[in-house]
Protein backbone atom coordinates (compact mmCIF):
# COMPACT_ATOMS: atom_id res chain seq x y z
CA UNK A 1 0.00 0.00 0.00
CA UNK A 2 1.08 3.70 -0.66
CA UNK A 3 1.89 6.17 1.72
CA UNK A 4 -0.63 8.88 0.86
CA UNK A 5 -4.79 7.88 1.18
CA UNK A 6 -7.49 10.60 -0.10
CA UNK A 7 -10.17 10.12 2.67
CA UNK A 8 -14.03 10.48 0.64
CA UNK A 9 -17.71 10.25 2.23
CA UNK A 10 -18.06 6.62 1.01
CA UNK A 11 -22.16 7.71 0.62
CA UNK A 12 -21.44 10.66 -1.37
CA UNK A 13 -17.85 10.48 -2.73
CA UNK A 14 -17.02 13.62 -1.76
CA UNK A 15 -13.38 14.08 -0.48
CA UNK A 16 -13.32 15.23 3.07
CA UNK A 17 -9.31 15.32 3.24
CA UNK A 18 -7.45 15.06 -0.09
CA UNK A 19 -4.03 13.76 1.49
CA UNK A 20 -3.40 11.87 4.09
CA UNK A 21 -0.34 9.75 5.40
CA UNK A 22 -1.09 6.05 6.22
CA UNK A 23 0.19 5.85 9.53
CA UNK A 24 0.70 2.27 10.65
CA UNK A 25 4.08 1.31 11.79
CA UNK A 26 5.58 2.68 15.63
CA UNK A 27 7.38 5.57 14.59
CA UNK A 28 4.23 7.32 12.99
CA UNK A 29 2.16 6.66 16.20
CA UNK A 30 4.94 7.90 18.36
CA UNK A 31 5.98 11.11 16.28
CA UNK A 32 2.19 12.01 15.10
CA UNK A 33 1.75 15.88 15.30
CA UNK A 34 3.97 16.64 17.60
CA UNK A 35 6.61 19.44 16.92
CA UNK A 36 5.00 20.90 14.29
CA UNK A 37 4.11 24.11 13.76
CA UNK A 38 1.35 23.78 11.22
CA UNK A 39 -0.33 21.46 9.42
CA UNK A 40 -1.43 22.26 5.64
CA UNK A 41 -5.54 22.97 4.99
CA UNK A 42 -5.88 19.48 3.00
CA UNK A 43 -3.55 17.30 4.85
CA UNK A 44 -3.43 14.83 8.02
CA UNK A 45 -2.56 11.85 9.44
CA UNK A 46 -4.59 8.27 8.85
CA UNK A 47 -3.51 5.95 11.63
CA UNK A 48 -3.86 2.69 11.51
CA UNK A 49 -4.14 0.51 14.85
CA UNK A 50 -3.70 -3.19 15.36
CA UNK A 51 -7.03 -3.79 16.84
CA UNK A 52 -10.90 -1.71 17.30
CA UNK A 53 -10.71 -0.53 21.34
CA UNK A 54 -11.16 2.76 22.90
CA UNK A 55 -7.97 3.01 25.08
CA UNK A 56 -5.79 1.66 21.81
CA UNK A 57 -7.02 4.61 19.82
CA UNK A 58 -6.71 7.18 22.09
CA UNK A 59 -4.36 10.40 22.16
CA UNK A 60 -2.62 12.96 23.91
CA UNK A 61 -1.82 16.60 22.94
CA UNK A 62 1.64 17.37 24.50
CA UNK A 63 4.09 18.87 22.21
CA UNK A 64 1.40 19.49 19.65
CA UNK A 65 1.17 23.19 19.44
CA UNK A 66 -2.03 24.11 17.20
CA UNK A 67 -5.33 22.63 17.60
CA UNK A 68 -6.62 19.55 15.27
CA UNK A 69 -9.74 18.17 14.49
CA UNK A 70 -9.37 14.03 15.86
CA UNK A 71 -12.35 11.70 13.82
CA UNK A 72 -12.34 8.25 15.40
CA UNK A 73 -13.28 5.41 12.70
CA UNK A 74 -14.53 2.07 13.30
CA UNK A 75 -13.31 -1.28 11.61
CA UNK A 76 -16.50 -0.68 9.36
CA UNK A 77 -15.19 3.03 7.72
CA UNK A 78 -18.16 4.38 10.01
CA UNK A 79 -16.88 7.58 12.22
CA UNK A 80 -17.67 7.29 15.69
CA UNK A 81 -16.58 10.19 17.18
CA UNK A 82 -15.36 13.45 15.90
CA UNK A 83 -13.75 16.47 18.39
CA UNK A 84 -11.63 19.33 18.59
CA UNK A 85 -8.47 18.73 20.47
CA UNK A 86 -6.33 21.62 21.81
CA UNK A 87 -3.07 21.87 22.55
CA UNK A 88 -1.33 20.75 25.66
CA UNK A 89 -4.18 18.45 27.05
CA UNK A 90 -3.01 15.13 28.60
CA UNK A 91 -6.39 12.63 26.59
CA UNK A 92 -8.69 12.43 24.24
CA UNK A 93 -10.56 9.11 23.73
CA UNK A 94 -13.19 7.87 21.44
CA UNK A 95 -16.65 7.69 22.66
CA UNK A 96 -16.91 4.26 20.59
CA UNK A 97 -14.52 1.90 19.84
CA UNK A 98 -12.43 2.70 16.87
CA UNK A 99 -9.89 1.22 14.11
CA UNK A 100 -8.82 4.25 12.68
CA UNK A 101 -7.78 7.83 13.35
CA UNK A 102 -7.66 11.33 11.45
CA UNK A 103 -5.71 13.82 12.50
CA UNK A 104 -5.83 17.19 10.56
CA UNK A 105 -7.04 20.88 10.62
CA UNK A 106 -9.93 21.74 12.66
CA UNK A 107 -11.68 22.53 9.32
CA UNK A 108 -12.05 18.81 8.61
CA UNK A 109 -15.04 18.45 11.54
CA UNK A 110 -17.57 20.53 9.06
CA UNK A 111 -17.15 17.88 6.29
CA UNK A 112 -17.42 14.70 8.59
CA UNK A 113 -20.06 13.79 11.28
CA UNK A 114 -20.63 10.76 13.13
CA UNK A 115 -22.59 8.26 11.52
CA UNK A 116 -20.55 8.98 8.12
CA UNK A 117 -18.89 6.10 6.17
CA UNK A 118 -15.53 7.19 4.93
CA UNK A 119 -13.21 5.22 2.70
CA UNK A 120 -9.33 5.84 2.31
CA UNK A 121 -8.50 5.25 -1.53
CA UNK A 122 -5.33 4.92 -2.48
CA UNK A 123 -3.02 7.95 -3.89
CA UNK A 124 -0.82 8.42 -6.52
CA UNK A 125 2.86 9.97 -5.18
CA UNK A 126 3.23 13.96 -5.48
CA UNK A 127 5.67 14.35 -9.00
CA UNK A 128 8.26 15.80 -6.87
CA UNK A 129 8.29 13.11 -4.42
Amino acid sequence: MGDWRVIRNAGTGDVVLARAKWCQDFWCHFRGLQFRRGLPEDEGLLFVFKRQGVAETSIHMFFVFFSIAAVWINEEGVVVDARLAKPWRPAYFPAQPARYLIEARPSLLERVAVGDRLSFDEQAPAPDA
